[in-house]
């Protein structure tokens, strides 16, 4: 259904579900956390990493100015850092993760910004300067959706301790804990993933 959305729906379609998406996950939630107005969210049934989707398609049609994108980006790492701060000076810990969460307004408008910027890369570039890079980035485009679903175990795995290391946010600093995360994620993925779209029947299931 998203796929049909996204290729046949009009500039204006597309525009109304990220406006309906980012007012259920970025400014209701805020109204929530900040004057107590609370709404029920399920009124916007476009939720979570969808709009990310739409927005992503959406982005790709349109032209913004580096300098724009830039603000933006800053903008919203500026929001966040100083939002948490104060969130937790003033609320507690219990709201910590707000403004560093994936729908949080300030997150949206950084990953906007930056998702741009990155597309903006020529991809030629990266194929004659760094052609390992190249491989590298081909490889885990190839199996994107196989990562996503299969990440979230592996996240478990590896905060739990359950293959033998643990690497979590509670035991290290952020700095260092969330690129080796993340790095140790995808690579445990791609390990179990790549091997897996060889056998034919399971490839047609992943990807």
């Amino acid at each position: 259904m998203l796929r049909l959305v996204t290729a046949y729906a009009t500039q204006n379609i597309l525009q109304l579900i990220i406006t309906v998406w980012f007012l259920g996950n970025g400014v209701i939630p805020l109204l929530a956390l900040l004057v107590g107005i609370n709404l029920n969210s399920n009124v916007f049934l476009v939720a979570g990493w969808v709009g990310y989707y739409v927005l992503g398609a959406y982005a790709l049609r349109i032209r913004v100015s580096a300098s724009v994108l830039y603000v933006l980006m800053l903008w919203g790492l500026a929001w966040t850092i100083v939002g948490t701060y104060v969130v937790v000076g003033t609320v507690g810990q219990q709201s910590n993760q707000f403004f560093y969460d994936s729908s949080s307004f300030a997150m949206i408008a950084f990953s906007f910004a930056l998702f741009l910027l990155l597309a903006r890369i020529p991809s030629k570039m990266i194929e004659q300067r760094f052609p390992l890079t190249n491989r590298i980035l081909n490889l885990i485009s190839q199996s994107t959706l196989a990562i996503f679903l299969f990440h979230v175990i592996v996240l478990e795995l590896i905060q739990k301790g359950y293959l033998g290391f643990q690497i979590s946010l509670s035991t290290m600093n952020p700095i260092l804990a969330v690129p080796l995360i993340t790095a140790v994620t995808l690579l445990i993925c791609l390990a179990v993933i790549v091997p897996l779209k060889k056998i034919p029947v399971i490839k047609r299931l992943i990807g």
